[in-house]
């Protein structure tokens, strides 16, 4: 397994919050799940432009972190779903207030961003 060469610094909220959902899918992943989708399968298919491995690993590490609970039934075929913790829940607000400040300055990042694409 992968081992960071630069340790996780403990020292802030801030670095905690951000070792949690660094990641360019688990926010995606959170909201999905906190909106209904709960099977791999289903989680895939609402974010296609990620690899099923990607999305693996990184519902693996939510799930390490206690953000997420993964919930595998005895049967076959083999099903699993995932489902938020308490701990989980309570980044719902945290992600609804970004995705406000986003919408709220929508067209001013759009045009940043687009200038920034072109310089490159």
């Amino acid at each position: 397994m992968y081992k960071k060469k630069i340790p996780v610094s403990l020292d802030c909220g801030l670095h905690l919050f951000m070792e949690v959902i660094h990641g360019k899918w688990k926010i995606s992943l959170i909201w999905c799940i906190h909106s209904g989708i709960k099977r791999p399968g289903e989680l895939q298919r609402k974010i296609p432009k990620a690899s099923r491995r990607i999305l693996d690993t990184q519902l693996n590490e939510l799930v390490s972190h206690g953000i997420l609970n993964k919930i595998t039934y005895d049967q076959r075929p083999l099903k699993v779903e995932y489902e938020l913790t308490p701990l989980g829940e309570s980044l719902i607000p945290a992600i609804e207030y970004t995705a406000r400040w986003g919408e709220d300055h929508r067209e001013e990042l759009e045009q940043l961003i687009r200038s920034q694409g072109q310089n490159t």
